[in-house]
Protein backbone atom coordinates (compact mmCIF):
# COMPACT_ATOMS: atom_id res chain seq x y z
CA UNK A 1 0.00 0.00 0.00
CA UNK A 2 1.27 3.63 -0.27
CA UNK A 3 2.52 5.43 2.72
CA UNK A 4 0.48 5.76 5.71
CA UNK A 5 -1.22 9.00 6.82
CA UNK A 6 -2.03 9.66 10.34
CA UNK A 7 -4.11 12.84 11.02
CA UNK A 8 -4.50 14.46 14.15
CA UNK A 9 -5.14 17.91 15.39
CA UNK A 10 -3.14 17.67 18.08
CA UNK A 11 0.35 18.67 18.35
CA UNK A 12 3.37 16.25 18.35
CA UNK A 13 4.34 15.70 21.92
CA UNK A 14 8.06 16.40 21.17
CA UNK A 15 6.49 20.09 20.12
CA UNK A 16 4.26 20.25 22.78
CA UNK A 17 7.14 19.33 25.50
CA UNK A 18 9.40 21.67 23.70
CA UNK A 19 6.85 24.44 24.57
CA UNK A 20 6.42 23.83 27.96
CA UNK A 21 9.74 24.11 28.95
CA UNK A 22 10.16 27.08 27.35
CA UNK A 23 7.91 29.46 27.71
CA UNK A 24 7.56 32.71 26.01
CA UNK A 25 9.73 31.15 23.27
CA UNK A 26 8.55 31.95 19.40
CA UNK A 27 7.17 28.57 17.89
CA UNK A 28 8.30 25.88 16.28
CA UNK A 29 7.05 25.36 12.10
CA UNK A 30 4.62 22.91 13.98
CA UNK A 31 3.97 24.01 17.19
CA UNK A 32 -0.03 24.44 18.08
CA UNK A 33 -0.73 23.45 14.33
CA UNK A 34 -2.80 20.64 13.11
CA UNK A 35 -0.30 18.02 12.30
CA UNK A 36 -0.43 14.75 9.95
CA UNK A 37 1.72 12.42 10.31
CA UNK A 38 3.46 10.89 6.96
CA UNK A 39 4.72 6.67 8.00
CA UNK A 40 7.84 6.51 5.88
CA UNK A 41 8.72 2.69 4.48
CA UNK A 42 11.70 4.05 2.09
CA UNK A 43 9.67 5.11 -1.11
CA UNK A 44 11.19 8.11 -2.52
CA UNK A 45 7.33 9.15 -3.07
CA UNK A 46 6.55 9.56 0.65
CA UNK A 47 7.99 13.14 1.07
CA UNK A 48 5.99 14.36 -2.01
CA UNK A 49 2.89 13.11 -0.01
CA UNK A 50 4.01 15.34 2.46
CA UNK A 51 4.44 17.81 0.16
CA UNK A 52 0.43 17.36 -1.39
CA UNK A 53 -0.92 17.74 2.03
CA UNK A 54 1.32 20.84 2.58
CA UNK A 55 -0.56 22.77 -0.45
CA UNK A 56 -3.89 21.94 1.22
CA UNK A 57 -2.72 24.03 3.94
CA UNK A 58 -1.55 21.23 7.08
CA UNK A 59 1.45 21.07 8.04
CA UNK A 60 3.19 17.09 7.59
CA UNK A 61 5.89 15.61 8.87
CA UNK A 62 7.74 12.19 7.57
CA UNK A 63 8.00 9.44 10.26
CA UNK A 64 9.74 6.16 10.21
CA UNK A 65 6.98 3.28 9.58
CA UNK A 66 7.99 0.77 12.02
CA UNK A 67 4.76 -0.73 12.35
CA UNK A 68 4.35 -4.46 11.92
CA UNK A 69 2.57 -5.48 8.68
CA UNK A 70 1.26 -8.93 7.11
CA UNK A 71 2.03 -9.43 3.39
CA UNK A 72 -1.01 -11.11 1.87
CA UNK A 73 -0.93 -12.42 -1.70
CA UNK A 74 1.53 -11.75 -3.65
CA UNK A 75 1.53 -10.95 -7.91
CA UNK A 76 2.57 -9.12 -10.78
CA UNK A 77 3.35 -5.20 -10.28
CA UNK A 78 1.71 -2.38 -12.48
CA UNK A 79 3.28 0.24 -13.36
CA UNK A 80 2.95 3.78 -14.68
CA UNK A 81 -0.31 5.69 -15.46
CA UNK A 82 -3.42 3.63 -15.42
CA UNK A 83 -7.35 3.71 -15.49
CA UNK A 84 -8.81 2.51 -12.33
CA UNK A 85 -12.80 1.56 -11.63
CA UNK A 86 -14.07 3.42 -8.48
CA UNK A 87 -16.92 1.28 -6.85
CA UNK A 88 -20.33 3.20 -5.96
CA UNK A 89 -21.58 4.53 -2.80
CA UNK A 90 -17.79 4.68 -1.61
CA UNK A 91 -16.81 7.27 1.85
CA UNK A 92 -13.33 8.13 0.09
CA UNK A 93 -14.83 8.76 -3.12
CA UNK A 94 -17.79 10.76 -2.31
CA UNK A 95 -16.43 14.05 -3.33
CA UNK A 96 -16.26 12.94 -6.65
CA UNK A 97 -19.88 11.70 -6.98
CA UNK A 98 -20.88 14.73 -9.07
CA UNK A 99 -17.93 13.88 -11.83
CA UNK A 100 -17.93 12.29 -15.53
CA UNK A 101 -15.36 10.16 -14.78
CA UNK A 102 -15.50 7.32 -12.91
CA UNK A 103 -12.38 5.23 -14.41
CA UNK A 104 -9.75 8.32 -13.56
CA UNK A 105 -5.81 7.56 -14.06
CA UNK A 106 -3.68 6.99 -11.92
CA UNK A 107 -0.09 6.60 -10.80
CA UNK A 108 0.88 2.65 -9.97
CA UNK A 109 4.11 1.82 -9.02
CA UNK A 110 4.43 -1.78 -7.12
CA UNK A 111 4.50 -5.09 -6.92
CA UNK A 112 2.34 -6.49 -4.16
CA UNK A 113 -1.30 -7.15 -4.56
CA UNK A 114 -3.94 -7.40 -1.71
CA UNK A 115 -5.34 -10.84 -1.91
CA UNK A 116 -7.80 -10.48 1.16
CA UNK A 117 -9.10 -7.83 2.92
CA UNK A 118 -9.19 -7.90 6.49
CA UNK A 119 -12.36 -8.21 8.26
CA UNK A 120 -14.80 -4.81 8.48
CA UNK A 121 -13.38 -3.80 5.03
CA UNK A 122 -14.43 -2.99 1.55
CA UNK A 123 -12.79 -2.45 -1.96
CA UNK A 124 -13.92 0.52 -3.66
CA UNK A 125 -11.66 0.85 -6.62
CA UNK A 126 -10.09 -1.69 -8.21
CA UNK A 127 -7.75 -1.66 -11.27
CA UNK A 128 -8.32 -2.40 -14.83
CA UNK A 129 -7.04 -5.61 -14.50
CA UNK A 130 -9.11 -6.31 -11.57
CA UNK A 131 -6.45 -5.76 -8.67
CA UNK A 132 -7.66 -3.84 -5.62
CA UNK A 133 -6.45 -0.13 -5.20
CA UNK A 134 -8.59 1.19 -2.77
CA UNK A 135 -10.03 -0.17 0.50
CA UNK A 136 -12.40 1.83 3.23
CA UNK A 137 -13.64 0.14 6.30
CA UNK A 138 -15.30 4.40 7.64
CA UNK A 139 -16.22 3.18 11.10
CA UNK A 140 -12.58 3.03 12.00
CA UNK A 141 -11.78 6.17 9.21
CA UNK A 142 -9.05 3.70 8.05
CA UNK A 143 -8.30 4.18 4.50
CA UNK A 144 -5.71 2.23 1.99
CA UNK A 145 -4.67 3.01 -1.06
CA UNK A 146 -2.25 1.33 -3.78
CA UNK A 147 -1.64 3.87 -6.05
CA UNK A 148 0.04 7.32 -5.51
CA UNK A 149 -2.64 10.11 -5.36
CA UNK A 150 0.70 13.10 -4.46
CA UNK A 151 1.77 12.59 -8.15
CA UNK A 152 1.03 15.08 -10.51
CA UNK A 153 0.13 12.68 -13.27
CA UNK A 154 -2.72 11.01 -11.34
CA UNK A 155 -5.95 12.85 -11.96
CA UNK A 156 -7.60 14.32 -8.69
CA UNK A 157 -5.36 12.76 -6.47
CA UNK A 158 -4.91 15.62 -4.74
CA UNK A 159 -8.78 16.37 -4.35
CA UNK A 160 -8.75 12.90 -2.92
CA UNK A 161 -6.02 14.05 -0.62
CA UNK A 162 -8.28 17.34 0.66
CA UNK A 163 -11.29 15.38 0.69
CA UNK A 164 -9.64 12.47 3.24
CA UNK A 165 -7.58 15.45 5.41
CA UNK A 166 -10.55 17.78 5.73
CA UNK A 167 -13.69 16.56 5.63
CA UNK A 168 -13.04 12.77 6.81
CA UNK A 169 -10.17 13.56 9.28
CA UNK A 170 -11.65 16.64 10.16
CA UNK A 171 -7.64 18.43 10.31
CA UNK A 172 -7.80 21.91 10.58
CA UNK A 173 -6.05 23.96 7.24
CA UNK A 174 -3.96 26.52 9.36
CA UNK A 175 -0.56 25.93 7.94
CA UNK A 176 0.36 29.36 6.04
CA UNK A 177 3.46 30.07 4.70
CA UNK A 178 2.84 34.28 5.96
CA UNK A 179 2.58 32.39 9.61
CA UNK A 180 6.33 30.21 8.67
CA UNK A 181 7.95 33.58 8.03
CA UNK A 182 7.18 35.19 11.34
CA UNK A 183 7.77 32.15 12.95
CA UNK A 184 11.02 31.85 11.66
CA UNK A 185 12.16 35.61 12.02
CA UNK A 186 11.05 35.07 15.86
CA UNK A 187 12.85 31.77 16.11
CA UNK A 188 16.25 33.14 14.21
CA UNK A 189 16.26 36.50 16.85
CA UNK A 190 16.08 33.76 19.88
CA UNK A 191 18.90 31.63 18.42
CA UNK A 192 21.42 34.06 17.81
CA UNK A 193 21.10 36.88 20.49
CA UNK A 194 21.15 40.31 20.55
CA UNK A 195 25.40 40.22 19.87
CA UNK A 196 26.41 37.26 17.54
CA UNK A 197 27.48 37.68 13.79
CA UNK A 198 26.67 35.15 11.39
CA UNK A 199 28.22 33.85 8.16
CA UNK A 200 25.69 33.08 4.84
CA UNK A 201 26.52 30.56 2.41
CA UNK A 202 25.09 32.09 -0.64
CA UNK A 203 25.35 29.94 -3.59
CA UNK A 204 23.58 32.70 -6.06
CA UNK A 205 20.38 29.97 -6.21
CA UNK A 206 17.17 30.80 -4.24
CA UNK A 207 17.10 29.12 -1.30
CA UNK A 208 20.07 30.33 0.05
CA UNK A 209 19.21 33.83 -1.29
CA UNK A 210 15.94 34.04 0.68
CA UNK A 211 17.57 32.37 3.54
CA UNK A 212 20.16 35.28 3.25
CA UNK A 213 17.04 37.97 3.02
CA UNK A 214 15.40 36.88 5.86
CA UNK A 215 18.42 36.79 8.21
CA UNK A 216 19.54 39.77 7.19
CA UNK A 217 15.99 41.34 7.92
CA UNK A 218 16.58 39.79 11.93
CA UNK A 219 20.52 40.25 11.91
CA UNK A 220 21.10 43.53 9.80
CA UNK A 221 24.79 44.12 9.64
CA UNK A 222 25.36 41.42 12.30
CA UNK A 223 25.04 39.09 8.68
CA UNK A 224 28.07 38.63 6.20
CA UNK A 225 27.30 37.37 3.34
CA UNK A 226 29.55 34.41 1.22
CA UNK A 227 29.70 34.14 -2.59
CA UNK A 228 32.20 31.30 -3.29
CA UNK A 229 33.53 31.37 -6.85
CA UNK A 230 34.60 27.56 -6.69
CA UNK A 231 35.80 27.64 -10.46
CA UNK A 232 32.21 25.36 -11.01
CA UNK A 233 29.88 28.12 -12.01
CA UNK A 234 28.09 28.97 -15.40
CA UNK A 235 28.79 31.15 -18.03
CA UNK A 236 29.53 34.91 -16.27
CA UNK A 237 27.76 33.59 -12.99
CA UNK A 238 29.40 35.32 -10.59
CA UNK A 239 29.10 39.17 -12.23
CA UNK A 240 25.39 38.42 -12.80
CA UNK A 241 24.88 36.76 -9.10
CA UNK A 242 27.06 39.17 -7.57
CA UNK A 243 24.86 42.43 -9.29
CA UNK A 244 21.46 41.29 -8.77
CA UNK A 245 22.77 41.13 -4.95
CA UNK A 246 24.21 44.85 -5.05
CA UNK A 247 21.76 46.51 -7.04
CA UNK A 248 18.25 44.83 -6.24
CA UNK A 249 18.61 42.54 -2.50
CA UNK A 250 21.23 45.29 -1.35
CA UNK A 251 22.63 42.44 1.01
CA UNK A 252 26.20 42.66 2.24
CA UNK A 253 28.09 40.36 0.48
CA UNK A 254 32.32 39.50 -0.44
CA UNK A 255 32.81 37.21 -3.77
CA UNK A 256 35.68 35.13 -2.40
CA UNK A 257 37.55 33.37 -5.66
CA UNK A 258 38.79 30.25 -4.57
CA UNK A 259 38.60 28.41 -8.07
CA UNK A 260 42.27 27.29 -8.51
CA UNK A 261 42.06 25.67 -4.70
CA UNK A 262 39.29 23.84 -5.69
CA UNK A 263 40.06 22.69 -9.07
CA UNK A 264 42.92 21.10 -7.56
CA UNK A 265 40.89 19.08 -4.91
CA UNK A 266 38.54 17.85 -7.33
CA UNK A 267 41.50 16.42 -9.52
CA UNK A 268 41.50 13.14 -10.60
CA UNK A 269 38.09 12.38 -8.74
CA UNK A 270 35.17 10.82 -10.69
CA UNK A 271 32.87 9.23 -8.40
CA UNK A 272 29.82 11.41 -7.99
CA UNK A 273 29.65 11.52 -3.84
CA UNK A 274 33.46 11.77 -3.55
CA UNK A 275 32.52 15.22 -5.30
CA UNK A 276 30.25 16.24 -3.71
CA UNK A 277 31.65 15.67 -0.17
CA UNK A 278 34.74 17.28 -1.28
CA UNK A 279 33.09 20.29 -3.09
CA UNK A 280 31.20 20.22 0.61
CA UNK A 281 34.39 20.31 3.11
CA UNK A 282 35.98 23.02 0.61
CA UNK A 283 32.84 25.50 0.59
CA UNK A 284 33.86 25.02 5.25
CA UNK A 285 37.31 25.24 4.87
CA UNK A 286 36.66 28.97 2.74
CA UNK A 287 33.73 29.96 5.53
CA UNK A 288 36.33 28.89 8.59
CA UNK A 289 38.88 30.96 6.53
CA UNK A 290 36.45 33.96 6.25
CA UNK A 291 35.10 33.61 9.89
CA UNK A 292 39.42 34.20 11.02
CA UNK A 293 39.70 36.76 8.54
CA UNK A 294 36.63 38.38 10.05
CA UNK A 295 38.43 38.41 13.86
CA UNK A 296 41.51 38.88 12.63
CA UNK A 297 40.83 42.62 10.87
CA UNK A 298 37.36 43.63 12.84
CA UNK A 299 37.14 41.86 16.15
CA UNK A 300 34.64 39.42 14.69
CA UNK A 301 34.19 35.89 15.87
CA UNK A 302 31.08 34.45 14.07
CA UNK A 303 29.45 31.71 15.60
CA UNK A 304 26.98 30.82 13.12
CA UNK A 305 26.38 29.50 9.59
CA UNK A 306 23.35 30.28 7.22
CA UNK A 307 22.23 27.07 4.81
CA UNK A 308 19.41 27.60 2.21
CA UNK A 309 19.41 23.69 3.27
CA UNK A 310 16.20 22.29 1.75
CA UNK A 311 13.83 19.27 3.18
CA UNK A 312 14.51 17.40 -0.14
CA UNK A 313 18.07 17.95 0.14
CA UNK A 314 17.88 16.16 3.60
CA UNK A 315 15.59 13.15 2.24
CA UNK A 316 18.17 12.47 -0.09
CA UNK A 317 21.07 13.00 1.67
CA UNK A 318 19.81 9.91 3.74
CA UNK A 319 20.91 11.52 7.50
CA UNK A 320 22.15 9.76 10.43
CA UNK A 321 19.88 7.42 12.79
CA UNK A 322 18.07 9.57 15.06
CA UNK A 323 16.84 11.87 12.22
CA UNK A 324 13.64 9.84 11.97
CA UNK A 325 14.56 9.02 8.53
CA UNK A 326 16.24 5.58 8.62
CA UNK A 327 13.62 3.64 6.11
CA UNK A 328 15.30 5.92 3.05
CA UNK A 329 17.99 5.04 1.37
CA UNK A 330 20.85 7.67 0.02
CA UNK A 331 20.44 9.37 -3.27
CA UNK A 332 22.76 11.29 -3.28
CA UNK A 333 24.78 13.14 -0.16
CA UNK A 334 24.18 17.17 -0.85
CA UNK A 335 27.06 19.41 -0.19
CA UNK A 336 24.93 21.06 2.25
CA UNK A 337 24.41 17.99 4.21
CA UNK A 338 26.18 14.57 3.25
CA UNK A 339 29.22 16.93 2.19
CA UNK A 340 29.65 18.46 5.93
CA UNK A 341 32.23 18.15 8.45
CA UNK A 342 31.81 16.32 11.47
CA UNK A 343 33.96 18.74 13.76
CA UNK A 344 32.03 21.35 12.18
CA UNK A 345 33.14 24.85 13.87
CA UNK A 346 29.64 27.00 13.17
CA UNK A 347 26.00 26.02 14.72
CA UNK A 348 24.01 26.05 11.94
CA UNK A 349 20.85 27.88 10.99
CA UNK A 350 18.74 26.31 8.26
CA UNK A 351 15.45 28.03 8.06
CA UNK A 352 13.86 26.20 5.61
CA UNK A 353 15.01 22.59 6.30
CA UNK A 354 11.67 21.78 6.48
CA UNK A 355 10.28 23.25 3.37
CA UNK A 356 10.18 22.50 -0.07
CA UNK A 357 11.74 24.86 -3.01
CA UNK A 358 8.02 26.14 -4.17
CA UNK A 359 7.60 26.50 -0.10
CA UNK A 360 10.83 29.06 -0.34
CA UNK A 361 9.73 30.55 -3.18
CA UNK A 362 6.77 31.95 -1.36
CA UNK A 363 8.47 33.30 1.28
CA UNK A 364 11.12 34.74 -0.81
CA UNK A 365 7.71 37.05 -2.55
CA UNK A 366 6.57 37.54 1.12
CA UNK A 367 10.17 39.07 1.50
CA UNK A 368 10.22 40.54 -1.57
CA UNK A 369 12.54 39.15 -3.55
CA UNK A 370 12.34 40.03 -7.19
CA UNK A 371 10.40 37.56 -8.94
CA UNK A 372 12.49 37.44 -11.99
CA UNK A 373 15.04 36.03 -9.14
CA UNK A 374 12.33 33.98 -7.83
CA UNK A 375 11.57 32.15 -10.56
CA UNK A 376 15.56 31.28 -11.49
CA UNK A 377 16.69 27.46 -12.13
CA UNK A 378 17.66 25.54 -9.68
CA UNK A 379 21.37 25.41 -9.70
CA UNK A 380 23.09 22.88 -7.22
CA UNK A 381 25.93 23.63 -4.91
CA UNK A 382 28.66 21.70 -6.48
CA UNK A 383 27.58 23.34 -9.68
CA UNK A 384 29.40 22.29 -12.95
CA UNK A 385 31.69 19.33 -11.19
CA UNK A 386 28.49 17.03 -11.20
CA UNK A 387 27.11 18.02 -14.75
CA UNK A 388 30.56 16.50 -16.00
CA UNK A 389 30.71 13.14 -15.86
CA UNK A 390 34.39 12.26 -14.76
CA UNK A 391 37.15 13.53 -14.23
CA UNK A 392 36.70 17.77 -14.10
CA UNK A 393 39.38 19.69 -16.03
CA UNK A 394 39.57 23.55 -17.07
CA UNK A 395 39.52 23.92 -20.90
CA UNK A 396 38.78 21.06 -22.39
CA UNK A 397 35.72 20.16 -20.12
CA UNK A 398 34.74 23.28 -17.98
CA UNK A 399 34.77 25.66 -20.55
CA UNK A 400 33.08 23.47 -23.31
CA UNK A 401 29.99 22.81 -20.91
CA UNK A 402 29.72 26.54 -20.06
CA UNK A 403 29.36 27.50 -23.42
CA UNK A 404 27.14 24.52 -24.66
CA UNK A 405 24.97 25.53 -20.82
CA UNK A 406 25.00 29.62 -22.08
CA UNK A 407 23.90 28.10 -25.60
CA UNK A 408 20.88 25.81 -24.33
CA UNK A 409 19.20 28.70 -21.53
CA UNK A 410 19.77 31.36 -24.20
CA UNK A 411 17.42 29.34 -26.50
CA UNK A 412 15.01 28.27 -24.11
CA UNK A 413 14.73 31.86 -23.23
CA UNK A 414 14.32 32.95 -26.81
CA UNK A 415 11.54 30.43 -27.55
CA UNK A 416 9.75 31.41 -24.44
CA UNK A 417 9.81 28.27 -22.80
CA UNK A 418 12.24 29.28 -19.72
CA UNK A 419 9.21 30.13 -17.17
CA UNK A 420 7.12 26.25 -18.70
CA UNK A 421 10.34 24.29 -17.60
CA UNK A 422 11.54 23.66 -13.66
CA UNK A 423 14.90 23.28 -14.85
CA UNK A 424 17.50 22.64 -17.52
CA UNK A 425 21.37 22.09 -18.20
CA UNK A 426 23.69 20.45 -20.35
CA UNK A 427 26.07 17.82 -19.13
CA UNK A 428 29.48 17.06 -20.22
CA UNK A 429 29.66 12.68 -21.17
CA UNK A 430 33.04 11.73 -21.01
CA UNK A 431 33.35 9.73 -24.62
CA UNK A 432 33.95 11.26 -27.95
CA UNK A 433 31.90 10.25 -30.89
CA UNK A 434 33.29 10.20 -35.18
CA UNK A 435 31.97 12.96 -36.70
CA UNK A 436 32.21 15.77 -40.28
CA UNK A 437 32.52 18.88 -40.03
CA UNK A 438 34.11 21.57 -42.73
CA UNK A 439 34.13 18.29 -44.68
CA UNK A 440 36.70 16.66 -43.03
CA UNK A 441 36.43 13.99 -39.70
CA UNK A 442 36.14 14.94 -36.23
CA UNK A 443 36.23 12.92 -33.07
CA UNK A 444 35.02 15.30 -30.52
CA UNK A 445 33.09 15.57 -27.19
CA UNK A 446 29.49 14.34 -27.09
CA UNK A 447 26.89 16.36 -24.60
CA UNK A 448 24.02 15.84 -23.04
CA UNK A 449 20.87 18.70 -22.89
CA UNK A 450 18.02 18.04 -19.69
CA UNK A 451 15.23 20.23 -19.29
CA UNK A 452 12.49 18.69 -16.80
CA UNK A 453 9.12 20.11 -15.41
CA UNK A 454 8.02 19.14 -11.73
CA UNK A 455 6.09 20.91 -9.29
CA UNK A 456 8.75 20.38 -6.41
CA UNK A 457 11.38 18.72 -7.68
CA UNK A 458 10.84 15.46 -6.02
CA UNK A 459 8.82 13.90 -8.89
CA UNK A 460 9.58 15.38 -13.05
CA UNK A 461 8.70 14.62 -15.93
CA UNK A 462 11.54 15.92 -19.81
CA UNK A 463 9.99 18.84 -21.51
CA UNK A 464 8.57 17.72 -24.99
CA UNK A 465 10.72 20.20 -27.21
CA UNK A 466 9.58 20.82 -30.40
CA UNK A 467 11.94 19.21 -33.47
CA UNK A 468 12.21 22.76 -34.35
CA UNK A 469 13.58 23.56 -30.99
CA UNK A 470 15.82 20.84 -30.88
CA UNK A 471 17.37 21.15 -34.46
CA UNK A 472 18.11 25.00 -33.64
CA UNK A 473 19.94 24.63 -30.31
CA UNK A 474 21.92 21.39 -31.86
CA UNK A 475 22.71 23.55 -34.82
CA UNK A 476 24.13 26.44 -32.36
CA UNK A 477 25.89 24.37 -30.78
CA UNK A 478 27.82 22.21 -32.72
CA UNK A 479 28.87 25.36 -34.74
CA UNK A 480 29.42 27.80 -32.12
CA UNK A 481 31.59 24.93 -29.98
CA UNK A 482 33.60 23.64 -32.18
CA UNK A 483 35.40 20.67 -30.00
CA UNK A 484 31.36 19.37 -29.44
CA UNK A 485 30.31 17.21 -32.60
CA UNK A 486 27.38 15.26 -31.04
CA UNK A 487 24.02 16.52 -28.64
CA UNK A 488 21.61 14.69 -27.15
CA UNK A 489 18.65 15.06 -25.38
CA UNK A 490 17.86 13.67 -21.92
CA UNK A 491 13.88 11.83 -22.13
CA UNK A 492 14.06 9.81 -18.84
CA UNK A 493 11.12 10.90 -15.85
CA UNK A 494 12.18 11.26 -12.10
CA UNK A 495 11.73 8.23 -11.11
CA UNK A 496 13.83 6.40 -12.24
CA UNK A 497 16.37 8.95 -12.93
CA UNK A 498 17.47 12.15 -10.51
CA UNK A 499 16.92 15.48 -12.35
CA UNK A 500 21.39 15.66 -12.11
CA UNK A 501 23.28 13.47 -13.67
CA UNK A 502 25.66 12.86 -10.60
Amino acid sequence: MAPAATASPARPAAAAAAAAASPGKAKSLHDEHSVVLVLDYGSQYTQLICRRIREIGIFSMMFPGDASMVKSGAVGGEYGRMPILIQPGSTLYSHRAALDAPSPNVWMSHGDEAAALPEGFSCVARSEQGAVVAIECPGKKIFGLQYHPEVMHTEGGTDTIRHFLLDIAGVKADWTMAEVLETQLKLVAEQVGPEEHAICALSGGVDSTVAATLIHRVLGDRLHCVFVDHGLLRYKEAERVMATFTEHLHLPVTLVDDSAKMLAKLKGLTDPEAKRKCIGGHFIEVFDEYAKKLERELGIKPKFLVQGTLYPDVIESCPPPGSGQKHSHTIKSHHNVGGLPKDLQFKLIEPFRELFKDEVRAIGRLLGVPEAFIRRHPFPGPGMGVRILGDVTVGDRLDVLRAVDEIFIETIKEFGLYDQIWQAFAVFLPIKSVGVQGDQRTHSHVVGLRAVTSGDGMTADWYPFTPDFLRTVSSRICNKVRSVNRVVYDITSKPPSTIEWE
